[in-house]
Order: structure tokens, then C-alpha cells, then sequence
């Protein structure tokens, strides 16, 4: 088993977009451009709220059917993030390229490069919050999103593996993707895949919200880590993360006053 490496971020890596952000975690890296809110055409005007326009670039390819559910997945998540009756008749463009995916040595690369990959959904929707917030988009809250995998029978592991590697992914019983809003912890999004029981469910209802919504201050005093069913491996806090994120970047644009 792989050890999970802590989040990295880079603000502001694309000089011709209103807001951009590089967010890498778990093997996966996706850079997010964000314009807006821009004038919308004619024909996609919503007099009464913004569209959200959310475009995912695979690394490899051009994107297909999965990037297509992904792109609505995320756009229902962010529509519940951004005011958008503050701004009407307008557009706010989301584009998310995928650089890096975690290899799998066990599996044929395009034979599952169609598939739905439920796992990079926390890396697409923490490179968008990020990208938005260097936009200076205002946010009702920001929100985090975690991978859940309850293992196979046979698979000699037990409880809920936070965080799962790509063996562990393709191997699990199901896999679930949930998010949670910062301040109210309510749940934004549920995806699963595979069979599971209403008693797993609840407990990954459980083990996905300590995750997303634990308070602990990133490097700081507590130790900022959740414990998965199986043992030993750990969780950083994103939540904690992105909040010491952009407070180095505005410490930093401040510090010429």
C-alpha cells in the first residue's frame, strides 16, 4: 500500500486567466483556468442567474462520455457554491485539465480510459474552489470531497479505506465520492458505484463526513489526519488545507503595503 502524500497547490499559474490553481493529491494533478463572469451569448443568457460552464480535459485524448458526466456532476456541485443570481446574463467558465492520473500496472491503460473515474472528482472540485477563489469569485462556502472504497470480501482488509490507490479502487466491493459544504457540513454530492448495503452506506456517510469536516488547523497543533477502518493510513485535511492556502497567498499580495 502506497503512502498518501500531502496536497500541493500552486495559485495563479496561468497568467491569462482571471483565476487559475494547480492542485495535486493522491496521484492525481489538475490545473484549473477560471474566467468570468463574462457576458453570455445570447441564446445561453439566463436573465435571473449565471451559467456555469465547467469543461474537462482529459490528459490523454479528447474527452468522451465520461468527461461529459463528470462536467455535470461538478457543474450541479459549483451551482450550489457560487451566487449565481448575483450575476445575471452572464458566464462563469470552468476549465479543468488533467495532467497526472495515478498508474495502475494492473490494468490496460485504454482499455479503461472510457470508464467513468469516480476518483478524480475531489481533485476536480478542489483545483475548481481554488481556482475560483484566486478569480475572486465570491462563495457562499467552499467544500471538500473525499473517496471512500469498502474492499472486497476476499481481499483480507476490513472497514473503510479512505483514499483509496488505484488497486484498491479497481478491487473494491464500491466506491463512493462525497462532499461536504464548510460551516453547515451539508452534504453537496454522492456518487457511488458497485453493490453495497444500507449499513455500509451509513457508514460511509459516517467516515465521509469526519473526513471532509474535521476542524483541525493544517500543521498545526492538532494532528490533522483521519484514520481509515483498515489501519495506518492517514487523510489530510483539504478544508484545512485550502484555508492555509490562501491565506499565503494573501499574506504574500499584501506584504508589499
Amino acid at each position: 500500500m502506497a503512502p498518501i502524500a500531502e496536497p500541493r497547490a500552486e495559485l495563479a499559474p496561468l497568467p491569462k486567466a482571471d483565476g487559475s490553481a494547480t492542485y495535486s493529491y493522491s496521484g492525481y494533478t489538475v490545473t484549473s483556468a477560471v474566467n468570468g463572469p463574462i457576458e453570455a451569448q445570447r441564446r445561453d443568457e439566463n436573465p435571473f442567474e449565471a451559467l456555469i460552464d465547467v469543461n474537462i480535459r482529459p490528459a490523454a485524448g479528447v474527452g468522451g462520455t465520461a468527461e461529459r458526466h463528470l462536467e455535470s456532476i461538478l457543474q450541479r456541485a459549483l451551482r450550489q457554491l457560487i451566487p449565481i443570481r448575483n450575476f445575471p446574463r452572464s458566464v462563469i467558465q470552468i476549465t479543468l485539465q488533467v495532467t497526472e492520473t495515478p498508474e495502475n500496472a494492473y490494468a490496460n491503460t485504454k482499455v479503461i480510459q472510457a470508464q467513468l473515474n469516480l476518483a478524480i472528482i475531489p481533485a476536480l472540485l478542489h483545483a475548481a474552489i481554488l481556482g475560483l477563489l484566486t478569480a475572486a469569485i465570491p462563495l457562499k462556502t467552499i467544500a471538500t470531497a473525499v473517496t471512500l472504497a469498502i474492499p472486497a470480501a476476499d481481499s483480507g482488509s476490513s472497514g473503510i479505506v479512505v483514499d483509496p490507490s488505484t488497486r484498491e479502487a479497481d478491487t473494491a466491493k464500491s466506491l463512493h465520492v462525497l462532499g461536504y459544504t464548510s460551516g453547515e457540513d451539508e452534504l453537496l454530492l454522492a456518487e457511488s458505484q458497485g453493490a453495497f448495503t444500507v449499513d455500509e452506506w451509513e457508514t460511509v456517510l459516517r467516515t465521509g463526513q469526519d473526513v471532509c469536516c474535521r476542524a483541525a488547523q493544517w500543521g498545526l497543533e492538532e494532528e490533522d489526519t483521519a484514520m481509515t477502518g483498515s489501519g495506518g493510513l492517514e487523510s489530510a485535511s483539504i478544508r484545512a488545507f485550502i484555508r492555509s492556502v490562501m491565506e499565503t497567498k494573501i499574506a504574500a499580495d499584501n506584504s508589499w503595503k
